[in-house]
């Protein structure tokens, strides 16, 4: 087996004791902060972190690189992002400015069913460049792990056509960078459709039975709300994806309480996604379930909206992550850090909260329990930066200290 080492690290965030606690009701000691720090890994998994000045001899001959001067962290993981699209949608944004709001800009043509159009327009191939790039752009800062949903072809064809071409970028990108395939054409509701169950039955539920049998989406997702799915819907979905063996996430609460977040998780979806409405019940529900809780404050800071009451979901003991939600209309901003750097004083997190919402509960976000900390035998994902300690990543706002290796 070969091994390899970082040493001399200025600061490692272990997250050793948030993993511990399972990423709930975390101190700032629970960073478990190494300060002059060193570890050793392999491909597969870590084999030893502490110390510099208790490196193991035996490790003393692997191929090393020094990192004086640098902080090592488990990977950020950007798990909410819906990066396939075509077009932009920069008009609406001066609309929203301008006093309409997400309904009026619907009603007006624009919307998802706006980007819908720009998405169809393209080719696969076309969609793979303008991908690949985003992807890239989203890796400079420091994110190893990307979700990728589907939802802007909204029918059979071109939402198949995007399941595919995701799973294409994850290959592209299998070396350096985790992609995850997340099925979400119930994103919204095509006007040749009469209902959402007529979309459901005729669209969604079809391809996702035949993409389940090619074997390479790794969840299905759906958008929750007033005008666009109702909880019959839900339940439809969440159904056939139990019996298909495929993983639940969620788009809940976002504009109204529907009793999403109950509803995601009664079905023990990875995620349950916005979560600006949700009210007491559905915060005691996400507490005593496995389903992680993904606030998104770029989608509030983006529509004017209010933020969810991140506290309030802290304070009952919910996993909660950050991403970036990153889209065409509601958050057409792709950096997780900056945004949650941005964040976290509204929310009113401490440092461990902050970072275990990028790391190791956004990790969970997608099913990924083998990484999130630096300790033994989880996968060795890590970010590097150019700084000797943490507190200059999230105080200084929109600095690039990446460190590729």
């Amino acid at each position: 087996m070969s091994l390899f080492a970082y040493r001399n690290c200025s600061q490692i965030l272990s997250l050793r004791q948030a993993h511990a606690k399972d990423g709930r009701n975390l101190l700032p000691e629970d960073l478990s902060i190494i300060d002059n720090a060193a570890v050793v890994f392999s491909k597969d998994k870590i084999i030893w972190v502490g110390p510099e000045s208790k490196f193991p001899s035996e490790y003393a001959d692997v191929n090393s690189k020094d990192l004086t001067g640098h902080i090592l962290l488990p990977e950020l993981v950007d798990s909410h992002t819906h990066l396939i699209f075509g077009g932009d949608r920069a008009t609406e944004y001066t609309m929203r400015l301008n006093g309409a709001d997400y309904v009026e800009i619907a009603n007006a043509g624009g919307g998802i069913l706006n980007t819908m159009v720009g998405t169809n327009k393209l080719s696969s191939d076309e969609l793979f460049a303008i991908c690949k790039d985003r992807i890239e752009r989203i890796n400079s800062y420091g994110v190893g792990t990307i979700e990728i949903k589907s939802g802007y072809g909204l029918n059979y064809e071109k939402e198949y056509e995007l399941s595919h071409l995701i799973h294409q970028l994850k290959i592209h990108f299998s070396d350096k960078i985790q992609i995850f395939n997340t099925f979400m054409a119930a994103h919204a509701v095509p006007s040749e459709f009469e209902t959402s169950y007529q979309y459901m039955t005729k669209v969604v539920i079809p391809l996702l039975t035949k993409l389940a049998q090619e074997n390479f989406i790794d969840a299905v997702d759906i958008f929750h709300e007033q005008n666009y799915f109702d909880s019959s819907d839900v339940t439809l979905l969440f159904e056939t994806a139990n019996k298909l063996g495929i993983a639940l996430k969620s788009h809940v609460d976002e504009f109204n309480d529907n009793k999403g977040a109950t509803l995601a998780a009664q079905y023990n979806c990875l995620s349950a996604d916005h979560l600006l409405m949700t009210g007491s019940d559905g915060v005691e529900a996400l507490a005593n379930s496995t389903t992680v809780a993904t606030l998104l404050p770029g989608t509030g800071f983006f529509l004017g909206k209010k933020q969810a009451n991140a506290r309030a979901l802290l304070d009952a003991g919910v996993k909660v992550a950050i991403a970036s939600d990153y889209n065409p209309g509601s958050c057409h901003f792709d950096n997780v850090l900056l945004i949650a750097s941005m964040a976290a004083p509204q929310y009113k997190m401490n440092s461990c909260e902050l970072y275990a919402a990028l790391t190791l509960n956004a990790a969970h976000a997608l099913g990924l329990q083998d990484q999130g900390a630096i300790i033994p035998d989880l996968k060795p994902r890590f970010s590097i930066f150019s700084t000797p300690k943490v507190d200059n990543l999230t105080y200084s706002w929109g600095k690039n200290f990446n460190k590729v290796i």
